[in-house]
């Protein structure tokens, strides 16, 4: 599709499509009347027709044909101020490179209306004389039609089989999908061209098609031959037999990635101190249990259930990091195999998505960052494509998406030419470290300064756009050419689809092509499950499937921006790889964030998990997908099953012995033995083929269907560009998963608020593994919530997902055994993800056991002996000794690793509780409960960090708040108490003094976060200040030395024997 074609509106169940081209003021060019050349001075002059001269199309620059016929013989053959190639006009010279081009007037022939329409007859005729020979072949064409990646049919094969068109045609669109959209002005012929679904597929340009067969064949045999050697197909030769014809060479062949083990003397000890601490908490628990209080039974007995639940909640946690992993990657060989000099590169090509709702909850500017690091991002631009997906179907992101484009015009080449990191404007330009450091061209330092107001220039009109956007007219929003906008109602509008960038309109200033940049807004009608983020995510991967169809997909949040230009790199060394890259369904990476306090306060930055945790999933199966920082293989997502490898012979014995008898091979339908049904690397593709009803299971879209069958992508034929925007429109209108696999086994899972483990959990289930890739530089960057609020609510949303998961059918504790594709300590990761919120009614009830103990005077444990006492030192040494050996293999810092710990406390006495209350009563009860933030107070804007003081309330508050309260009034009554019974009364005491400081200290963090910034008075001042001061008021009373007390009689002076 054309870029700035127009915007593309419709509904497939209403049978609607509409072109909208006048959405953006054509950027007039200038006047060409009486201009005179910039380059001699003498007049531009007319054309043999007596139009005004023209020499460049594309931006009107006025020179004469003299100096426009000197500059393509002599000179560059560019324009002097587009640097677009001049293209031969009529009665020109030929000059080198025109030998492809017909004698015509480039300018008068750009729109082949007329050409067109008569190809369109020719070919609708063509297929209804075919189409009755066709529909009993689709079935085969499916199963045996060719769909290699942007290749046409061999030589020869004009005898063979007719197969639908839209499996098979005179050339395939290439990988980077380009869509010369017919430019028939008119409605009615739009529309016209589009009354059926399926459509030939256009024969090649004039004078490509001699090439593309010779040329694609001989790439095609020397591939094979390639493959064949590596082991790569089934039956292939020894790779030791390698020919020294195929342009390789031994670095090339070696592996793309490595796994990099953690050293014996930093994980033995590790595993030592798991084992030594298992043991203690055995004996521990036997302790605790045979060993009951008599008269506080109660308060025993829920201890006892408490410490075996977290013992079992640690168990799931701690021993799936037993295998922990780090990895190498090695881009130069990633280049040596896949990028040779002088040849087209054959890098996979990568969809990226980004998914935004709420413009004025998820800001424009930021959303445009993250798309702008993505244009910029250091990979063959022919091979990548943004699909921005606007839920919200707001104008503001559509018009806020139209500015960044054009501003990518001008940013993408600055990046690339002085190869600056990172390529998100905003945090550029914004850090502070020495920019000219490694900059050796001259020209840098002021071409830096005028990008810098160039990009505060697209600020202010982003900021503008969403001034005006604050106030919605009463009429709805209005295009700039008068058109109502189709999403004006958000929940009832059409399927919407730009090409902002890509072919005929994506070049930067530098005349060099641009990524596809393209707008989705998926069908919205009432009555209809849109199924929230995983719905859009759905829409996103088949409308890029028909446009595009990229076999690895990159997902990205709109705030998270590609913070590593090589990021994608990366991810083909794992991806790509031609030994193990076929197994692996995705490869995940950490995540980072910006504008987070140094002392990270409530453990935004998770590095416990993402340094700790994945690390040792890695080790097993794989890491679990978190939402964002993802790179998929396309297939997977599809439902399939990863290949499997050749099966070892099994051996063969005689009949004599009852339970060593020769055993008779299974045979499938077509009496193949079972290894070889098996063995196939598509078996699994053709199985499902043959079983099952392609429309149940992806829906009513032929294109689409075409394009799952597709190992390694491309774009499927079809008839044009026109057929292709229909079929992206049909895919996302709001009915197309009815009564299909959508959500069930395909694509981001449903039910769940975080699809993401569940979608990841599905693939894990089906054989596949995942990989964790950690870049020294960070791949990607995000920006977390560092107010105590917004931070417990995005907690709660985490953790009800956990929930709803733990109550649907794909629970890890049923799901998935029968195939026994999901390891064990998997498993228990799994599991771990979805009872961890179950932990806060346990971990409610502890907290507050200390203060119910000071209060009353009893305890939770008799009085111990000496050797009792070596269980309870054992267990604690233990935990240490365990943290301390995770922080030394991981590199994980003590704060960071004591953070983590405190909002483990914090998060599960507030919002895992609440999530695990409102999973309940919504899984029970149907009831859906809401938690809504007011903000109260905002502290200084000039500060950096003036968010982190912010108080805004919520309910989840409340409980973190009572337990301090109580626990604080405990302290104080307990050491009343024993300063009013004596010395003998302190012994007892520090063991109830010890839990409950245990519990003040680690909701610290949360104390600190009520009391904001209290006038930057420290906030362990105020704390310390008032339990001193109860403290002291309270022996004060207790000691009274103002007070004159009263004496009894001397007992020798009276004799009195009392």
């Amino acid at each position: 599709m054309e870029a700035s074609a127009g915007l593309v509106a419709g509904s497939h169940n209403r049978n609607e499509l509409v072109l909208i081209r006048g959405h953006e003021e054509p950027k007039p060019l200038r006047a060409l009347s009486g201009q005179v050349c910039e380059i001699c001075g003498d007049e531009v002059g007319l054309t043999v027709d007596g139009d005004l001269f023209v020499a460049c199309n594309e931006c009107g620059f006025p020179v004469c044909r003299p100096c426009y016929e000197y500059e393509r013989r002599e000179g560059t053959q560019n324009c002097p101020q587009c640097k677009t190639r001049y293209k031969r006009l009529k009665g020109s010279p030929r000059v080198a490179g025109d030998e492809e081009e017909e004698d015509i007037d480039d300018l008068e022939h750009e729109f082949n209306i007329d050409d067109e329409k008569q190809k369109q007859k020719q070919k609708q005729l063509q297929q209804q004389h075919e189409e009755g020979m066709q529909n009993s072949h689709i079935t085969e064409a499916m199963l045996h039609g060719k769909m290699s990646y942007g290749r046409g049919p061999d030589d020869g094969d004009g005898n063979s089989t007719p197969l639908p068109p839209i499996i098979t045609g005179a050339r395939s669109v290439p990988v980077s999908g380009e869509f010369p959209i017919a430019t028939s002005h008119g409605n009615g012929d739009f529309s016209s061209s589009m009354h059926k679904r399926i459509h030939p597929y256009p024969v090649s340009e004039p004078g490509s098609a001699t090439w593309d067969d010779k040329k694609e064949v001989s790439w095609k045999e020397r591939m094979d031959e390639w493959k064949s050697k590596q082991g790569i197909v089934a039956g292939g030769a020894d790779p030791d037999d390698f020919d020294a014809d195929v342009p390789l060479n031994d670095e090339a062949r070696q592996p793309l990635s490595r796994k990099v083990a953690i050293a014996s003397s930093k994980v033995n000890p590790y595993r030592m101190v798991i084992i030594l601490r298992l043991v203690v908490l055995g004996f521990f628990l036997r302790y605790r249990i045979l060993h009951p209080v008599p008269d506080a039974i109660p308060l025993w007995l829920t201890s006892i259930i408490c410490e075996i639940w977290f013992a079992i909640s640690w168990i799931l946690d701690q021993f799936p990091k037993w295998f922990p992993i780090d990895r190498e990657t090695y881009l130069d060989r990633l280049s040596l195999r896949y990028e040779r000099e002088g040849e087209p590169s054959l890098l996979s090509a990568v969809d990226l998505f980004v998914s935004t709702v709420d413009p004025l909850k998820e800001p424009p500017l930021v959303t445009a960052n993250t798309v702008l690091s993505i244009l910029a991002v250091d990979y063959p631009v022919d091979k990548v494509s943004c699909y921005v997906s606007d839920d919200g179907a707001s104008m503001l992101s559509f018009e806020s998406l139209s500015e960044t484009a054009e501003f990518a015009r001008k940013w993408v080449p600055f990046c690339k030419k002085f190869s600056i990191e990172p390529r998100a404007p905003e945090w550029y330009f914004s850090q502070k470290v020495d920019y000219l450091k490694d900059k050796v061209q001259p020209t840098f330092v002021q071409e830096r300064r005028a990008m810098k107001r160039e990009y505060e220039e697209f600020k202010v009109r982003i900021n503008a756009l969403v001034a005006k956007a604050q106030k919605v007219p009463a009429e709805g929003w209005i295009m700039k050419d008068g058109t109502p906008w189709p999403g004006n109602n958000t929940r009832d509008h059409p399927g919407m689809i730009q090409v902002f960038l890509g072919h005929s309109g994506g070049h930067d200033t530098d005349g060099n092509e641009l990524p596809r940049l393209v707008y989705v807004s998926r069908e919205k009608r009432p009555g209809f499950q849109h199924h929230k983020k995983a719905g859009a995510m759905n829409a996103l991967i088949r409308v890029s499937a028909v446009l595009t169809n990229a076999p690895f997909m990159l997902n990205l949040d709109c705030d998270h921006y590609i913070n590593n230009s090589k990021a994608i790199r990366e991810a083909m060394c794992f991806l790509m790889d031609p030994q193990v890259g076929r197994k692996i369904c995705y490869v995940q990476f950490p995540q980072r964030f910006d504008g987070i306090d140094s002392h990270d306060r409530y453990a935004n930055r998770n590095t416990v998990f993402f340094d700790i945790n994945m690390k040792g999933l890695d080790g097993i199966q794989g890491p679990v997908y978190v939402g964002t920082g993802c790179v998929f293989r396309r297939q997977a997502l599809y439902g399939y099953n990863p290949p499997k490898g050749p099966k070892r012979p099994k051996m063969v014995t005689c009949d004599c012995c009852p339970c060593f008898g020769r055993k008779k091979r299974k045979h499938d339908k077509d009496g193949l033995p079972e290894a070889v049904a098996d063995g196939g690397v598509d078996s699994d593709k053709e199985m499902l083929m043959s079983q099952m009803n392609f429309e149940k299971r992806f829906g009513q879209s032929a294109a689409f269907v075409t394009s799952t069958l597709m190992e390694e992508g491309g774009v499927p034929p079809s008839s044009s560009p026109a057929a292709l925007l229909k079929e992206a429109i049909h895919v996302i209108s709001c009915g197309y998963e009815d009564k299909t696999d959508w959500g069930l086994e395909l694509g981001w899972i449903y039910g769940s608020i975080t699809e993401d483990i569940l979608t990841g959990f599905k693939m894990h289930c089906r054989g596949w593994r995942s990989v964790y890739c950690m870049p020294r530089r960070a791949a990607f960057k995000g920006s977390a919530p560092i107010n105590l609020s917004d931070r417990l609510n995005q907690v709660l949303r985490w953790a009800l997902g956990s929930v709803e998961i733990f109550f649907s059918r794909h629970s890890p504790l049923l799901y998935g055994y029968k195939n026994g594709n999901l390891k064990w300590l998997e498993r228990f990761a799994y599991i771990n993800t979805t009872i961890y919120p179950f932990t806060s009614l346990p971990l409610l009830a502890y907290c507050t056991l200390p203060a119910v103990c000071l209060l009353t005077g009893k305890f939770i444990m008799p009085s111990i002996s000496t050797f009792a006492s070596l269980f309870f030192i054992a267990l604690f040494i233990s935990i240490f000794a365990t943290g301390i050996l995770e922080m030394r293999w991981s590199g994980v810092s003590i704060e960071e690793w004591w953070r983590n710990e405190q909002f483990w406390v914090i998060g599960g006495v507030s919002a895992h509780l609440f999530a695990v209350v409102q999973g309940l009563l919504k899984v029970l009860a149907g009831i859906d409960t809401n938690f809504t933030v007011t903000s109260k107070a905002t502290g200084d804007e000039d500060d950096e960090f003036a968010e982190l003081y912010a108080f805004k309330w919520t309910t989840l508050l409340i409980p973190p708040t009572t337990l301090l309260i109580i626990n604080i009034i405990g302290v104080v009554a307990g050491i009343s108490d024993a300063i009013n019974n004596g010395y003998q009364s302190w012994g007892p005491l520090f063991g109830k003094l010890f839990f409950a400081f245990w519990v003040i200290v680690h909701l610290y963090p949360f104390l600190k976060g009520l009391m904001g910034r209290q006038n930057r008075t420290p906030t362990i001042v105020v704390i310390w200040s008032v339990l001193l001061a109860s403290i002291f008021s309270l022996l004060w009373v207790r000691i009274d030395p103002f007070t004159v007390k009263a004496k009894g009689p001397d007992v020798r002076q009276c004799g009195i024997n009392c």
